[in-house]
């Protein structure tokens, strides 16, 4: 057996042991990658982790940090609040709102995990706290951020375009933004639909809900900031109180705005300015803020450093160390090689696309769209396939899988959900992304691909 061969057969057997056994996938994905580095390709301890994604790291702990953090002294809280105003109390069209959200900072040149890195965590806080299903919600954030990044100026948009210039393929940069856009907001429009979507819209305007539902956010956020965590009894009595008033009538939440709150805003703001206006890393960007605002409010920062997802963290940088590896000694080129070879065009081009998916699923989809293209040129200067619908077809399968809990985009959702959902999430995101790394490709391939040749 071949050693491309071999490594494939490792990863296969990390997933059914993982699933079950019950152990960390990441912990088995990086004991795989240590054995298989050293045992196969001859590597030392350091070639093997030289595919370690610190990125992904730093953005996974400084993001999760931050925003425990903001959790903590009820900035989320505020946030959620604003966010229901804007929809004038209607619970269902919150989804939607960070779709566009998302959608509209990646089609204006945001890298996608950053965008999500921002919306995530304020979502996933308004899923918990108005009863939203936390898989739609995650999912919704996720595709918003697909959806705008083939723009001609989105980051996605920019690659492709770039790699069709320099191969001289023909190319069509309206139908690639809008093909993807589309692909993206239907499956964004069917877990809605899915996943509890038809019983938000029969809910209708909740402002008297949202009111009373704030009043108590605020009461827990001012009983953890005084006592020095969750669980001290602090009525919406005593919040009304410190305002000097002696009033027994609480005091609107949605316009409460403390000190630690005005600061950690205006954190969160720095964090999008940096990230998307100076290209900041996102996640060295959240950690430098996160530690300030530590050190400048001291009391309510405790418990913060356990809330970040230690093992997401852990399985994401496991998966990826062990993908990377393979990446780095070339097996996913040699899988494209043999996908070449095959004779038949429309059956390569459906073999690329359903490739693209399976790698993007726990890669870089940046770097699949850059390496799977080149792959299908020989073919595409035939005319037998045709280039334009190939290439947006393989832009959907390559993107709209990142919602899998192994790339960054899915595994900021799997880090920002609530504790005790983050599992339920994990494995759905995962049904769901393994189902469209499937899926996908083919309606993609079948709508695009095959009517045109």
């Amino acid at each position: 057996m071949s050693t491309e061969l071999v490594s494939l057969a490792v990863l296969v057997i990390v997933f059914l042991v993982a699933t079950v056994r019950g152990v960390n996938m990441g912990a088995l994905a990086l004991v795989a990658a240590f054995i298989v580095g050293l045992a196969v390709y001859d590597l030392d301890a350091d070639g093997v982790l030289g595919g370690f994604p610190s990125d992904l790291f730093v953005i996974l702990v400084g993001v999760t940090y931050l925003f425990a953090l903001a959790k903590n002294n009820g900035t989320v809280d505020w946030i959620v609040h604003a966010a229901v105003r804007a929809v004038g109390g209607r619970v269902a069209l919150v989804p939607w709102a960070m779709f566009l959200v998302c959608a509209a900072v990646t089609s204006i040149g945001a890298v996608s995990p950053a965008a999500v890195a921002i919306v995530a965590p304020v979502a996933m806080g308004f899923a918990l706290r108005y009863s939203i299903n936390p898989m739609m919600m995650g999912m919704m954030v996720v595709q918003g951020a697909t959806a705008g990044s083939f723009s001609p100026i989105g980051i996605f948009g920019s690659i492709t375009n770039g790699v069709v210039d320099q191969n001289n393929l023909p190319g069509n940069q309206l139908v690639l933004f809008l093909t993807t856009f589309t692909a993206a907001a239907l499956i964004a429009a069917i877990t809605y639909v899915a996943f509890g979507g038809r019983a938000l819209i029969a809910r209708g305007k909740e402002t008297a809900t949202v009111s009373a539902m704030g009043a108590e956010a605020e009461a827990a956020s001012h009983a953890a900031m005084r006592s020095g965590g969750p669980g001290t009894p602090y009525s919406a009595v005593e919040a009304s109180r410190s305002t000097g008033g002696g009033s027994t009538e609480p005091v609107d939440p949605e316009h409460t705005l403390d000190p630690q709150r005005i600061v950690t805003l205006l954190g969160l703001v720095a964090l999008m300015v940096g990230a998307l206006g100076f290209d900041l890393d996102v996640g060295f960007t959240a950690l430098t803020i996160a530690v300030a605002l530590t050190l400048a409010f001291p009391t309510s920062a405790k418990g913060a450093v356990e809330k970040i997802s230690w093992g997401t963290v852990l399985l994401i940088g496991g998966i990826v160390t062990y993908v990377n590896l393979l990446q780095d000694q070339g097996v996913v080129d040699w899988v494209g090689e043999q996908v070449a070879e095959v004779g038949a065009p429309l059956v390569a081009a459906l073999l690329i696309c359903l490739i693209a998916a399976v790698v993007s699923a726990f890669a870089s989809t940046t770097g699949i769209i850059g390496a799977l293209i080149p792959l299908a040129v020989p073919f595409l200067l035939t005319d037998q396939v045709n280039a334009i619908g190939l290439i947006a077809a393989l832009a959907i399968s390559s993107s709209v899988v990142d919602c899998s809990p192994f790339s960054t985009n899915g595994a900021l959702v799997v880090a920002n959900a609530d504790a005790a959902d983050r599992e339920l999430v994990f494995k759905r995101l995962m049904q769901w992304g393994m189902s469209i790394v499937v899926i996908a490709p083919l309606v993609a391939w079948a709508i695009l691909v095959v009517p045109t040749t």
